[in-house]
């Protein structure tokens, strides 16, 4: 079978098996588009071993800055003194900043996943209302964007890497 097909079936099926948990039995556990970011992110990074630690490694390296600048905009009182789109775009900036230098460090170095897991987390918290609140984001649970962001990032790599490798296995060379 070529491999594009092969791609097709495993990434189909597992797409389905994904989004059913998410929305059934891990219901909160995970977010599907999540998992769908971190799942294309594999690809794109080459759907081996080193994609698979570029993208968990990294994409939650981005939670964990935009979890501590939702933090930062929440805890320090500046909001009302300059308003909160101007404190938010600032500790947002100091967050990038962050975000980019980080990649000296090698494990850090893959921009792109950061960038993944730090913009699936705004996401999720500016779409979320009841989660954007510092009680939430201080807390272990599942509201936690840290939380469910990093676990969302994990299933799709992993869900990734298992429909790459089935797609290989269905390959004929």
């Amino acid at each position: 079978m070529k491999n594009l097909n092969a791609l097709a079936i495993s990434i189909s099926v597992l797409g389905a098996i994904a989004t059913f948990l998410a929305l059934g039995p891990l219901s909160g556990v995970y977010l599907i588009w999540a998992a769908f970011v971190a799942w294309g992110a594999f690809f794109a990074l080459g759907a081996d071993m080193a994609a698979l630690q570029k993208v968990i490694v990294c994409g939650i390296f981005g939670a964990l800055v935009a979890w501590l600048v939702a933090v930062v905009i929440l805890a320090v009182p500046m909001a009302g003194a300059l308003g909160l789109p101007l404190w938010a775009a600032i500790v947002v900036g100091v967050g990038v900043v962050a975000v980019v230098l980080a990649a000296n460090v090698p494990a850090l170095s893959t921009i792109p996943a950061t960038v993944f897991g730090f913009a699936a987390s705004f996401a999720f918290l500016l779409q979320t209302p009841d989660v954007l609140k510092l009680d939430v984001l201080l807390s272990a649970s599942l509201k936690n964007s840290l939380v469910v962001i990093s676990l969302s990032l994990i299933a799709g790599t992993v869900f990734g890497l298992i429909s790459a490798r089935w797609g290989a296995a269905m390959t004929k060379e």
